[in-house]
């Protein structure tokens, strides 16, 4: 049976939908929000987050790996260095909207 055009819209739309609720789940973790803040000053390595970033290496690697492997950040190594990146800007555009949006709020 054929799908109409208001079943592949709905898909579509489920769809979209689905990957928003995903964004919204990597960045519902305020640890996740200050590694991201962190790295849009450029790429640092796990050393380099925690001297910003109060927290242990393995959750701050916890925490690195949810965000690779949703696509937000990207890594490299450099010798024994694994270095990471933003490599989604939609993500930051939509983190520093909704945090510059609360902090002017609380003023």
């Amino acid at each position: 049976m054929a799908k109409t055009t208001q079943d592949q819209a709905l898909t579509e739309s489920e769809e979209v939908f689905e990957k928003a609720a995903e964004v919204f789940r990597v960045m519902s973790a305020p640890m996740r929000l200050r590694i991201i803040s962190a790295l849009c000053n450029g790429e640092k390595n796990v050393g380099d987050l925690l001297a910003e970033i109060d927290t242990t290496q393995p959750n701050m690697s916890q925490h690195l790996n949810t965000l690779y492997q949703a696509g937000v950040v990207g890594k490299r190594r450099e010798g024994v260095q694994i270095y990471y990146r933003i490599i989604n800007d939609r993500v930051v555009t939509l983190c520093r909207a909704v945090c510059v949006q609360i902090a002017s709020e609380s003023d």
